[in-house]
């Protein structure tokens, strides 16, 4: 995709390209575009940044206007990098050259490139590779300074995990949609104009060819951003109304407008839809019967049974106790009054006695699952509620800074 498009992108932004080594002496006579306590950001800086955007968004040409907007997403981008790489400063956070290779090396291999592959491209793009260093370093020491200030803080306890179970089971009843998104943060009503005006140009972009995944990488500021957007399937009622209503209208898969919301503007990919999945509940019982017809026997036999595991050493150990295991029942395969007194049963407890046959019976409740679709264990429950907190709190923390920065703009 990269070495596709780079053509086209070579004539785009303030014409005819320097070479490197020119480009970076023009950086010491150039102007600055803006100042972030003290730190300076160039009109290559920016320059710089806007080509490697629109770089790893591929796609046809980009037109001036979106060339403009996208101009003013690479100055956002760089004054939250120089306000992060001030606070790992603050921190004394460091990052080495191995980190950050290691990052670019994964950045190449989802290119389909090596990272020597990766550098030339940039470097033909009349992009001094740097620029992309020095983003790396700051995602990377942000990153850090987040989880050593707050990881150990965020606290996920079994009643969230299992909250959102409920919440997972509850949408499994419901129609469901396989969702991505595109969040750009503008909290403040003056950012939201040029918030809009990027989403459309992105979402241009998209239509004309470059992987959504790719943008949202790029450009969104929501957690999902690290896995491409990628939401997972959602219901209407997980979405904010905006967005809700916009996904119901839709026919079929395919991209929204941008969508505006209190904190920013959304762009959402709706990439499938499916019905409501059919509950069931399977069972894993076991029927006791004693042959001698001795409900005595049979009763000496329940009392030593603590749960389902002793069943068959003791089963074993009296020739007249005979044990019949039945997993993974679909209680519709029941009556309907068999099946209401198994959904009613503690586990690890037995029916009434019943003859039948010669022989004195009970069954035995071991296991009850309800299977509403294919939901996620535990522990990945876990690690998602974590990475939501962590970023909601990454976000908090970069809008204060900024809040509290003194930034010029020229």
């Amino acid at each position: 995709m990269i070495r596709a498009f780079l053509a086209p992108l070579l004539l785009v932004l303030s014409g005819p390209l320097l070479p490197l080594a020119q480009a970076q002496e023009a950086t010491k006579i150039e102007g600055i575009i803006a100042i972030v306590n003290d730190d300076p950001i160039s009109f290559t800086d920016v320059r710089a940044r806007a080509r490697m955007l629109l770089l790893s968004l591929g796609g046809t040409e980009p037109t001036p206007e979106q060339v403009q907007q996208l101009t003013s997403q690479a100055l956002d981008q760089l004054i939250d990098e120089k306000l992060k790489l001030q606070e790992a400063a603050e921190y004394e956070v460091e990052v080495s050259d191995s980190d950050i290779n290691n990052s670019l090396e994964r950045l190449a291999r989802q290119s389909g490139l090596t990272r020597e592959g990766l550098t030339n491209t940039i470097m033909q793009a009349g992009i001094n590779p740097t620029s992309l260093e020095d983003q790396t370093r700051a995602d990377i020491a942000w990153q850090r300074i987040m989880n050593g200030l707050y990881g150990s803080r965020i606290r996920i306890s079994d009643n969230q995990i299992q909250d959102q179970l409920n919440r997972l089971e509850t949408a499994a009843e419901k129609d469901q949609y396989l969702l991505s998104e595109i969040f750009l943060f503008a909290p403040e009503i003056q950012m939201r104009d040029d918030a809009i005006t990027a989403a459309i140009s992105i979402r241009d972009q998209i239509t004309a060819g470059a992987p959504f995944e790719l943008a949202a990488q790029r450009f969104s500021s929501a957690p999902t951003a690290a896995t491409g957007g990628d939401m997972g399937w959602v219901t209407i009622e997980d979405l904010d109304e905006a967005r809700a209503t916009e996904i119901a209208a839709m026919s079929g898969p395919g991209l929204t407008a941008p969508i505006q919301v209190e904190d920013g503007v959304y762009i959402m990919l709706m990439k499938n839809k499916r019905e409501p999945v059919e509950k069931s509940v399977r069972l894993d019982i076991t029927r006791l019967a004693a042959i001698n017809r001795s409900r005595a026997a049979l009763d000496a036999t329940l009392e030593q049974i603590s749960e389902c595991g002793d069943i068959a050493e003791l089963a074993d150990a009296d020739p007249n106790i005979i044990a019949s295991v039945i997993q993974d029942l679909d209680i519709k395969n029941l009556t309907n009054d068999a099946g209401q007194i198994f959904l009613d049963m503690p586990l690890d407890t037995y029916t009434e006695a019943l003859s039948f046959n010669g022989s004195a019976s009970v069954t035995y409740l071991c296991a009850r699952t309800d299977f509403s679709g294919n939901l996620p264990g535990r522990d990945q429950i876990e690690d998602q509620l974590f990475s939501q907190q962590l970023s909601m709190v990454s976000n908090r923390s970069l809008r204060n800074l900024r809040r509290e920065a003194t930034i010029i703009r020229r």
